[in-house]
């Protein structure tokens, strides 16, 4: 017989069903206070706290968005259910949707808010109610976001106990999501405190790199790498120190290199630059490691030499010029460099170390006007140096009046004896010192400016000799050489144009320029160079050997002649490399349709070998040394009888 139920049953089972109901809900938050509670790391526990919060109220999805740090807006951290692929990390202005009527009225959101609502208001949200509720998340201080269900499971609508159930569960997890959140903060904060410690350190040692630099800087040359003028300072003040009480001495050189300004000029000061590392490199193979050699700046290098003597030091000297001999050669220009060496020993000739590089400046400079490898200074030396300033103060007025006597050193050619010519040499007829010879007071023309003035005087008085000569030999020709500004100068050109009428008389004249000067602005000087040929003036090139092999532009420039340097003729006989390069530029002019001129010719056997080797014509002091106007008059006539 079937047992019928009552109504008190049917409520007892129900009341039953929902005390099940209570408890599993109970036991689902306390189960989701205990995950969260230990868990620190902040994306774990929001998705800890979604998952709990969608099974709690049966929601299809469920969202938690938290307002932003700027408070103008709340971005969803976490998600659970039903097409969350894309919302976490979406961002939304605060005021928006139901979100925003939350957030503006701090209380939750569900379709029983509607009854709370005006009609205008009521209409508005009525759509959107049924399928939303969304509880405010309030943390200790302020509000930190929500939690919102969307859609419930089973087509039903969010009920009353499922928005106290929702308030309960977000009244409480926020001690936990707070906490995670500081703990995400600290470990923020440990990472940028890391970084900063990082860059700190990195800034550290960029500081650190950039002192080494700037003491390295302060203390070496960048082009060379040698210790540079303070750190010369230093090194020789320890070196003073040290022969003081050791009772020994110093030796010093300084080293200028010559012609450097221009060699600049030409090839380029990058070039330039790494000339003087190749340089500086050369050197360093020979220095002992008790000595320094220092770049004082510009072209200017010094060797201390501790314990040395004078003689020794002289050597080290002859040591530094011999590593010079070799040619540099950079991007295939080959470059021959010398130096003028001074020497000073210390205390001998000094205990202040700017007293010794005074004096070893002016050995220095005597070395050079004298065309000597190393001089050693000598208390002369500062009269001749006071002598020279006011030589330079004379030149002045020696251009004005003209204090200066052309001689003439005749050239032959060798194959027939004949004479052929001669180069111009200038004299200052000093009214005090007498006759001075043109190495002396030369570069201080061209230092002075003065050098224009006195080349165009040059040329006219050459002019005007020649024509009286024509009635003794008609077909001599003057060689004159002409200066680096000279030839570059504006003026030059159209001061040819008026004096030169005729080819004829453009004939008489033979213009030797340097081979240094294949370098320097080539396209104008290939232009001035044609002009000057088109005048019928000769270009002949002088002292060929010790300066820029351009073979390739030296094709393409208008010159006919080439000067072999007398530094390969005059020790010919004696060494046989020197032979060999006399010879082989012999063959290379030849080939090239260039004659040949050597100069230097001291013997009657280097007067003989040169005319075996087939150079054409003959310069030097076995065929006469430079004579005076009447002297080469008289000269010619012997020739001509």
């Amino acid at each position: 017989m079937a047992v019928n139920q009552t109504p008190e049953n049917d409520i007892t089972v129900e009341l039953r069903q929902l005390l099940q109901q209570r408890e599993a809900e109970i036991e689902l938050l306390q189960k989701t206070f205990k995950e969260i509670a230990s868990e620190l790391d902040l994306k774990k526990a929001f998705h800890i706290i979604a998952d709990r919060a969608r099974e709690l109220i049966q929601a299809e999805t469920l969202l938690i968005p938290i307002i932003d740090k700027d408070c103008k807006h709340y971005t969803y951290h976490a998600a659970s259910g039903k097409d969350t692929d894309n919302i976490i990390g979406t961002t939304i202005p605060l005021d928006n949707g139901i979100c925003g009527w939350v957030w503006t009225h701090k209380k939750p959101w569900w379709r029983g808010a509607l009854d709370e609502l005006s009609e205008r208001e009521r209409n508005r949200w009525e759509q959107e109610a049924g399928s939303v509720i969304l509880v405010p998340m309030r943390g200790k201080k302020h509000l930190l976001g929500g939690i919102a269900g969307i859609n419930k499971i089973g087509d039903d609508e969010f009920s009353l106990r499922d928005l106290n159930m929702l308030s309960l569960f977000a009244s409480i997890v926020p001690i936990s999501l707070e906490n995670a959140m500081a703990m995400q903060q600290i470990e923020e904060a440990r990472k940028l405190n890391e970084i900063y410690l990082h860059r700190l350190e990195k800034q550290n040692n960029e500081l650190i790199e950039s002192s080494r630099e700037l003491e390295y800087l302060s203390l070496y040359d960048p082009v060379t790498g040698l210790p540079n003028r303070s750190l010369f300072h230093d090194r020789l003040t320890q070196n003073i120190t040290t022969a003081n009480k050791q009772k020994q001495s110093i030796g010093l050189l300084l080293v200028d290199l010559d012609n450097f300004k221009h060699i600049n000029e030409n090839i380029g000061h990058d070039k330039g630059d790494y000339l003087l590392h190749l340089i500086a490199q050369r050197f360093l193979d020979i220095i002992n490691y008790d000595e320094t050699l220092s770049r004082l700046g510009g072209d200017e290098f010094v060797l201390i030499l501790p314990g040395l003597n004078a003689d020794e030091t002289l050597e080290r000297g002859k040591l530094l010029i011999h590593q010079l001999k070799q040619h540099f050669i950079i991007e295939d220009i080959e470059i021959a460099v010398d130096a003028s060496i001074g020497a000073v020993m210390y205390p001998e000739h000094g205990k202040d170390i700017n007293i010794l590089l005074q004096r070893a400046d002016l050995a220095m400079y005597n070395a050079k006007a004298n065309k000597r490898d190393v001089c050693l200074y000598e208390e002369e030396i500062d009269t001749t140096s006071l002598e020279q300033l006011t030589l330079v103060g004379d030149l002045r007025q020696a251009i004005e009046e003209q204090q200066f006597e052309l001689h003439y050193q005749p050239k032959t050619r060798i194959s027939t004896n004949k004479l052929i010519g001669a180069e111009v040499l200038g004299f200052w007829i000093h009214p005090v010192r007498g006759l001075i010879p043109p190495s002396i007071f030369i570069h201080d023309l061209e230092e002075t400016g003065l050098i224009h003035k006195y080349t165009y005087w040059v040329i006219e008085t050459v002019l005007q000799q020649t024509s009286h000569w024509d009635k003794l030999n008609n077909s001599l020709k003057i060689a004159i050489n002409l200066s680096t500004q000279t030839l570059m100068d504006p003026e030059f050109i159209k001061f040819l144009d008026e004096l030169i009428t005729s080819r004829d008389k453009g004939r008489k004249l033979i213009f030797e320029i340097t081979e240094n000067l294949f370098l320097s602005e080539y396209d104008r000087l290939s232009e001035t160079l044609s002009h000057i040929c088109h005048l019928g003036i000769t270009l002949s090139i002088d002292d060929f050997g010790t300066g820029y092999s351009s073979l390739s532009r030296l094709k393409r420039l208008p010159v006919s002649e080439l000067k072999i340097d007398r530094s390969f003729v005059m020790d010919m006989e004696n060494d046989p490399d020197d032979e060999v390069i006399v010879h082989s530029t012999i063959e290379l002019a030849h080939n090239l349709g260039l004659s040949v001129v050597a100069e230097g010719i001291e013997s009657e056997s280097v007067y003989n070998k040169l005319g075996e080797m087939g150079c054409d014509t003959a310069q030097g002091y076995y065929i006469s040394k430079p004579l005076s106007v009447d002297e080469f008059s008289d000269f010619i006539k012997s020739y001509t009888a």
